[in-house]
């Protein structure tokens, strides 16, 4: 079984096992009247359906290329990502200031009950974690998933902390400090993978040395000056290059492919670029500059 299956089968197991987490907690809420065991199954279930786009994602990110999309479908993980980023941030905002309501609403709850389902739900999030932290460093959109099972999880705690202190001594106010708590470090890794995602759809620079690009290509007597560049990421496994590069007059298109294979090998090899494209010139955008500045003025 090759990876992709692998990353398909974990996003199924997830899925089937934070289902039953958020029944479990409905159930356990509804039961002991814990609002914040009923907090926890809404946040589980906004997660279940945030893990289902990403799975979506995920198998429409291996169909092929066609005609109609000629660069593929990768970017299916991309938007996936860039949504549950958002609603992990919505999520998060909505928490802390439930969390800020409950100081002057604290709810009477059943502390054994409580404990119970919550460590339940907890044990299930670390193994969800589990399951998607082998991919998670690879794949933006595992990632994703993967922060919203750690949001879970770290939820989960503080409702388990919670319960303990409930149960034993009473301590209400150390449940919305815990909540704001665990707000604060989901809104953080959130607006991590939003602006991530929102930079490859934006096309950004993936922090390449636009000099370095510059020394590389120039290094070859070839070519005379870069101009009109475009380098951006367009998914996790691609960082795509394309420029206009000046030439001698005299050569050849067979040289200017083998020039090109060089360059294109000390770029992947240098930057970690793995798709470049050149166009060859020889006078026009002679004294262009890498980057031309303002939309519509590139020709």
């Amino acid at each position: 079984m090759n990876n992709k299956d692998n990353t398909t089968g974990r996003y199924v197991f997830v899925t089937l096992l934070n289902v039953i987490i958020t029944v479990a907690e409905f159930v356990g809420g509804i039961v002991s009247g814990s609002l914040a065991l009923l907090s926890d199954a809404v946040h589980n279930l906004s997660d279940v359906g945030a893990i289902v786009l990403s799975f979506v994602a995920h198998l429409i990110s291996r169909k092929s290329r066609n005609t109609n999309k000629t660069f593929g479908y990768q970017r299916a993980e991309t938007l996936a990502a860039f949504t549950n980023g958002v609603i992990l941030i919505v999520i998060s905002l909505l928490l802390f200031v439930e969390a800020i309501q409950r100081f002057w609403q604290p709810e009477h709850i059943k502390g054994g009950i409580m404990l119970i389902v919550s460590a339940i739900g907890l044990a299930a999030n670390f193994i969800s974690m589990f399951a998607m932290h082998k991919d998670a460093k690879n794949n933006l959109n595992v990632r994703s998933t993967f922060v919203h099972m750690l949001s879970d999880a770290l939820s989960s705690v503080a409702v388990v902390i919670g319960a303990i202190f409930i149960y034993f001594w009473n301590v209400t106010w150390l449940d919305p400090v815990l909540t704001m708590l665990v707000s604060l470090f989901v809104l953080y890794e959130a607006y991590e993978i939003t602006m991530k995602a929102a930079n490859v759809l934006m096309e950004s620079n993936p922090n390449i040395d636009l000099n370095e690009i510059n020394k590389i290509v120039l290094s070859y007597p070839e070519v005379k000056n870069i101009h009109h560049v475009h380098v951006w990421r367009y998914s996790d496994d691609y960082i795509m290059l394309d420029a206009h590069v000046n030439v001698s007059k005299d050569l050849k298109a067979v040289q200017f492919e083998k020039l090109t294979e060089e360059i294109a090998q000390q770029l992947k090899k240098k930057l970690d670029i793995n798709h470049v494209n050149l166009q060859p010139e020889c006078e026009r955008g002679r004294n262009d500059k890498m980057i031309v500045p303002g939309p519509g003025k590139e020709n």
